[in-house]
């Protein structure tokens, strides 16, 4: 499954088989227990997302809530998309070395870290990418961002 129709995270665990279910409801638990408070669990872009809800921060550049942190079942694997680490070299940079010294295999695009199974990932490292920006600092990496791109058109 690449991309889901659920309108609610309990309809989209239902959706994925019984042993990719197991792994994706204790990754979506443990992002919940270390995130900030003000980020809000829900489905967008079909899959698990976080975000600040529009109420909060309504100048998004697509109309959809700044998403945080996002989690989906994809046909090999499973994705837990970063967005903090997207923003800042400095964290991913931290993050890598951090699988590494754990002696883990860190598969990893831009800002998704790629596995198939909980033992795969380095769970210290990401409890601590999860709860170390706050939404009112989450909204200022992503004003700063824009306002770099701006300056660059």
């Amino acid at each position: 499954m690449v991309q889901s129709r659920a309108k609610t995270v309990e309809a989209y665990l239902e959706e994925l088989p019984p042993a990719r279910r197991e792994v994706v409801a204790a990754v979506r638990a443990f992002v919940n227990e270390h995130l900030p408070r003000g980020y809000v669990e829900g489905m967008g872009y079909g899959m698990i997302g976080w975000t600040i809800p529009l109420e909060r921060y309504p100048s998004t550049y697509n109309g959809q809530p700044l998403c945080y942190a996002g989690l989906a079942s994809q046909k090999s694997y499973v994705s837990l998309y970063l967005m903090s680490v997207y923003s800042s070299s400095d964290e991913e940079k931290w993050l890598r070395a951090e699988f590494k010294r754990a002696g883990k295999k860190l598969d990893m695009g831009k800002c998704c870290v790629r596995f198939r199974k909980v033992e795969d990932l380095e769970l210290s490292a990401l409890g601590r990418i999860l709860a170390g920006t706050p939404p009112d600092d989450f909204i200022a990496m992503h004003e700063a961002a824009r306002r770099k791109t701006a300056k660059k058109k």
